[in-house]
């Protein structure tokens, strides 16, 4: 991974623009349980990877940060079972 994702604490989201364009994967933090809403990746820059790195930066702040995972988007969910090392991060 070569993209420095920008993770904004106070819209509890990851961001990143690539070509002017914006993406995101928006989360929500409650009692230590990361619960990723969204990933949202506008065609403009689809099919370049940007989701797969804001959900694995997503994934290892949760880690460094001892939060559980909630992957309620069908894109981080995914990612999780391409990825079975993130596994012991999901909560249901």
């Amino acid at each position: 991974m070569s993209r420095a994702i920008h993770h904004n604490v106070a819209e509890q989201r990851f961001e990143w623009t690539e070509d002017g364009v914006l993406s995101v994967l928006d989360y929500q933090l409650q009692h230590g349980v990361m619960t990723i809403m969204h990933t949202g990746v506008p065609e403009a820059v689809g099919g370049r990877g940007i989701a797969a790195d804001m959900t694995k930066v997503a994934l290892e702040v949760a880690r460094d940060q001892s939060w559980k995972v909630r992957p309620l988007c069908s894109y981080a969910a995914a990612y999780i079972r391409r990825n079975p090392g993130y596994e012991d991060l999901v909560v249901s």
